[in-house]
């Protein structure tokens, strides 16, 4: 269990899950120091964009592991608890930074995010 700062403890994520994704995040850190070595090395800027491009891959699919875990926990739990529309707007707050569903040109920046919630 691990703590919500609006509803104390909740469900924590799987172990075969966090295993999942940390793995998946130290790859792309790994690969991102070798993106970094490129640059240095003053690699073929289109090679280096492919593997930017890559890098990015692989940090939006251990993002979407993180949301499906919440999913299945998370959400689950507050939707059995009752708590429907706290949580239906924490995930869309949560969507908001994943630019499959906002767009590579809408991810939100922190005033945008603090303008939305006073609207």
């Amino acid at each position: 269990m691990t703590s919500h700062p609006g509803w104390g403890r909740v469900v924590t994520m799987k172990e075969a899950t966090k295993h999942s994704i940390l793995n998946r995040l130290k790859t792309a850190r790994g690969h991102l120091d070798a993106v970094v070595r490129m640059v240095e090395e003053d690699a073929y800027c289109p090679e280096v964009m492919k593997q930017l491009s890559a890098v990015q891959g692989s940090l939006e699919r251990a993002s979407r592991l993180v949301l499906r875990s919440h999913l299945e926990t998370c959400v689950a739990a507050a939707m059995r608890a009752g708590r429907t529309e706290e949580i239906v707007d924490e995930l869309m707050e949560a969507l908001r930074y994943d630019h499959i569903v906002t767009g590579p040109d809408r991810a939100p920046s922190a005033n945008s995010a603090k303008e939305a919630t006073r609207s």
